[in-house]
C-alpha cells in the first residue's frame, strides 16, 4: 500500500481511457459528454449502510487489491478515477447501497490477478457514455447528491440519462489536501 500511496502522490497514475464527445455549459454548470472505455474492473458492493460508511468499508478493499493483496502478490498501481455507483430514491436521496468500480490498469487487463479478499470481484464491463461534471473538495454523500441535482438541472430538456443509477468519481488519494477533483457521471440512455 505504501508504494500505491507514493505513486498516487508523486508518480504517474493511469487514467481510465475516454474520449470527449461534446462540451456544454448551462446555468453556471460546465459538463462533458464522454465515451468511456470498457474493460475489466475490480468491484466491491456494500449494502445496508449509508453511502459514506459503505465507501469507508469498500475503498480500502479495492486499494489493497490494487496494492498487491491478490493471488500474484503484484502491486498494480492505481487508475483514476475510482468510481462508485449509487442508486437514488424518488426524492433524490440515496439508497443504502453502492458499488465501487476500479478499472484494472491496462497492463493487467488481459489477465488480472485474482483478489485474495472474496468480497472483491473481477467484472467485465462494456464501454459507457456519460455526462460528467467536475467539482472540488472532500466530497461526501450530500455533496454528490447536490452536484447530481445541479447536473440534471443543466441537462434538462437537452439530454436523456438513466434515473436509477449514477456514478460518483474521485481522482485523488485521501491525503491530498487541496486541488481535489471529483465528478458526477450520469449514464446516457
Amino acid at each position: 500500500i505504501l508504494g500505491m500511496i507514493k505513486n498516487s502522490l508523486f508518480g504517474s497514475v493511469e487514467t481510465w481511457p475516454w474520449q470527449v464527445l461534446s462540451k456544454g455549459d448551462k446555468e453556471e454548470v460546465s459538463y462533458e459528454e464522454r465515451a468511456c472505455e470498457g474493460g475489466k474492473f475490480a468491484t466491491v458492493e456494500v449494502t445496508d449502510k449509508p453511502v459514506d460508511e459503505a465507501l469507508r468499508e469498500a475503498m480500502p478493499k479495492v486499494a489493497k487489491y490494487a496494492g498487491g493483496t491478490n493471488d500474484k502478490g503484484i502491486g498494480m498501481g492505481m487508475t483514476v478515477p475510482i468510481s462508485f455507483a449509487v442508486f437514488p430514491n424518488e426524492d433524490g436521496s440515496l439508497q443504502k447501497k453502492l458499488k465501487v468500480w476500479f478499472r484494472i490498469p491496462n497492463q493487467f487487463q488481459s489477465d488480472p490477478p485474482a483478489p485474495s479478499d472474496k468480497s472483491v470481484k473481477i467484472e467485465e464491463r462494456e464501454g459507457i457514455t456519460v455526462y460528467s461534471m467536475q467539482f472540488g473538495g472532500y466530497a461526501k454523500e450530500a455533496d454528490y447528491v447536490a452536484q447530481a441535482t445541479r447536473l440534471r438541472a443543466a441537462l434538462e430538456g437537452t439530454a436523456t440519462y438513466r434515473g436509477d443509477i449514477y456514478f460518483c468519481t474521485g481522482y485523488d488519494p485521501p491525503m491530498k489536501p487541496y486541488g481535489r477533483r471529483n465528478e458526477i457521471w450520469l449514464l446516457k440512455t
